[in-house]
């Protein structure tokens, strides 16, 4: 992955901005960081090389060397390795706070993932999240889910060290220290372990009753509130449902939402469109219909000569916005139905019908009549 472009790395265009650079940036860190990653290797790996594409693309002048020379053309300059530092490193430590900890934490909807910063101690994240399937009414009107879910707790054999009798030896790659010195250039900063991963300390037996890992997991049955307007990709925090921690305290359960889509209905925020099937005789001499509505139906006015794709807009009959409560509009679109086959009798009348309009029933001829003029003068000479 080290070799790959630093554009592919961050999945964005070449000519990307500063705002889509750093909200690609955001998305990556949040996947593969370790607090949600813990012992994958290869998402380590991964974390990294996203941290050193976002220091150098993130960066104007660097930017233009790489997109220029490449990777070559960073060399002795400070733009290459996995860990922080350069020009970007408050950039990057703003987004880590906003994600990870610090006073952006949330409380319901929006916000980053995890509120507090994990002890070096704790073998996991106590945070978790999961995507929670909603149907289309459960989503629109709000409701209750009963959810199953399965959360980590800290093996009491040894006490959540992972180590047989909680026996650790110091750790010899960062003598205990828990964090590594890193040089760039003229520049030194201090890096995670990556073997101790902070925590100074490494097994040296691992515990028979976890195998190592210092947790065990438990299930359970929680039963969420689910507002009225939630949407998919809204996100709500259910507080002290995520891992328990090695004093007791557990962490917060995170819920994705995907509201499956409805047969009639097609939302747009809080807009509701829907489509309304009109036979062209309806259309031509207008009628009062009853469509479906979120809330029963409701009365739509068909007007003399309703066109094609023409739409009718009722206020306050869409969905409740998830904070304010106030609903949005429900739109009907109208869709002209023609027949498919007509007998004898229905041919006899529709040309009776067309031969009353007169010239107005041949509206082609009054508009080429030019077009037809002009093509033939293209030709006299």
């Amino acid at each position: 992955m080290t070799d790959m472009c630093y554009y592919e790395v961050l999945e964005v265009s070449r000519d990307c901005s500063g705002a889509e650079l750093k909200k690609a940036y955001r998305k990556l860190a949040l996947k593969y960081h370790p607090d949600r990653n813990p012992d994958d290797k290869e998402a380590e790996e991964k974390f990294k090389i996203v941290n050193e594409a976002y220091q150098v693309l993130s960066d104007d002048e660097k930017r233009a060397i790489y997109d220029r020379y490449g990777k070559a053309g960073l060399e002795g300059q400070g733009g290459m390795g996995g860990g922080f530092g350069g020009a970007n490193m408050d950039d990057i430590m703003d987004i880590f706070n906003s994600m990870f900890g610090g006073s952006s934490g949330f409380s319901g909807f929006g916000g980053g993932f995890g509120s507090t910063r994990r002890d070096p101690s704790q073998k996991y994240a106590l945070d978790f999240e999961i995507e929670l399937p909603l149907a289309f009414h459960e989503a629109v009107f709000g409701c209750e889910k009963k959810i199953d879910i399965t959360f980590k707790t800290p093996c009491n054999d040894c006490k959540g060290t992972g180590a047989k009798d909680a026996k650790l030896e110091t750790c010899e790659y960062c003598g205990g220290q828990g964090q590594i010195l890193m040089r760039q250039g003229p520049m030194q900063f201090a890096q995670t372990c990556p073997k101790c991963h902070g925590e100074g300390k490494t097994i040296a037996q691992k515990c028979s009753s976890c195998n190592g890992k210092g947790y065990h997991e438990e299930e359970d049955t929680v039963t969420i509130k689910i507002p009225a307007g939630v949407d998919s990709g809204n996100r709500l925090r259910a507080q002290g449902y995520g891992n328990e921690a090695k004093n007791g305290q557990r962490g917060d359960l995170y819920l994705t939402f995907y509201v499956e889509e409805d047969e009639n209905f097609i939302r747009n925020g809080n807009d509701i469109y829907i489509e309304v099937p009109v036979f062209f005789t309806q259309a031509i001499l207008g009628e009062t219909i009853s469509i479906p509505a979120l809330d029963g139906e409701l009365e739509l006015e068909l007007k003399q000569s309703t066109k094609d794709k023409e739409q009718f807009v009722f206020e306050g009959e869409g969905v409740p916005d998830v904070h304010s409560g106030r609903k949005g509009r429900l739109i009907a679109q109208v869709r002209m139905i023609l027949p498919k086959k007509i007998n004898e009798e229905q041919k006899e009348l529709l040309e009776k019908l067309q031969e009353s309009y007169g010239v107005e029933s041949r509206p082609h001829k009054s508009t080429f009549e030019s077009a037809f003029d002009r093509v033939k003068s293209w030709f006299k000479n």
